[in-house]
């Protein structure tokens, strides 16, 4: 009878042991939710690049969001000495156009920025007033890229630019598009143009800056608002009264 019982005592505390074991293994094999990394533009400047000297002229730097597809550009005009080029990066192929027109000052500046892309010729025809004013891109030749349009703005010395690529989605059609913006900061104001996928037009948009919040207002039926996380990641969502239509945009900054 001893026996007996001693024998059922060990097999049960066997029993426990094993089960103590298959127990931990389950808990050593269960699936641990992984955190994402927080995305940094590792190349973007957190103060302007601009020199406070060329604030009031036509030199300093300009920078842009390309939509058609997606992509970002930077003129430089004699900002800190005599180079004057452009740097595109577009579809995340990076390009170097140099100018052909000389700088002049108390004049307004226009020239073609000329370089290659994937072997075949690129050419952006730049224009700005003598004080700095009104940057805009008159002429513009990009391989592949018939439809592209192109946002600017000129950096002060106080005023940094951030330049975001992104895209929205459309809850109500379920049809998704391109979404890039420029935000300036100082100004509390940004600028943006989406494209839908396989359209052929882009349609700008814009809206004021308070508070790490971006809000729409340039009179169109479209509306919302988004977050700008830390310094690189924008989200939020939209709607447009006048479809009526809703949906989600989000981006990150890249220059």
């Amino acid at each position: 009878m001893k026996k007996a019982l001693l024998f059922t005592t060990l097999l049960s505390i066997i029993v426990v042991f094993l089960s103590s074991i298959g127990c931990k293994k389950e808990e050593k094999g269960e699936p641990v939710t992984p955190v994402a990394p927080s995305y940094a533009c590792t190349a973007c400047t957190t103060t302007p690049e601009a020199k406070a000297a060329n604030d009031g002229v036509s030199k300093g730097i300009y920078k842009g969001i390309i939509v058609g597809s997606s992509g970002t550009i930077k003129f430089d005009i004699q900002n800190n000495d005599s180079t004057i080029k452009a740097y595109m990066t577009l579809d995340g192929v990076a390009v170097v156009l140099t100018a052909t027109v000389k700088w002049v000052a108390g004049a307004s500046y226009v020239s073609a920025f000329t370089g290659t892309m994937n072997g075949q010729p690129v050419s952006i025809t730049f224009s700005v007033d003598a004080t700095g004013a009104n940057p805009t891109v008159i002429a513009m030749s990009i391989p592949g890229h018939p439809n592209a349009s192109l946002t600017l703005s000129k950096e002060t010395s106080t005023n940094l630019i951030k330049c975001f690529e992104g895209t929205y989605k459309n809850l109500t059609t379920g049809k998704n598009g391109t979404f890039n913006l420029t935000l300036v900061t100082s100004l509390k104001r940004w600028y943006a143009r989406s494209k839908e996928d396989g359209a052929s037009s882009t349609n700008p948009l814009e809206g004021t800056f308070e508070d790490n919040t971006l809000k729409f207002g340039n009179g169109t039926d479209v509306s919302g608002t988004s977050t700008l996380s830390g310094d690189n990641i924008i989200n939020g969502t939209w709607s447009n009264t006048s479809k009526p239509e809703n949906g989600t945009w989000e981006g990150k900054r890249t220059l």
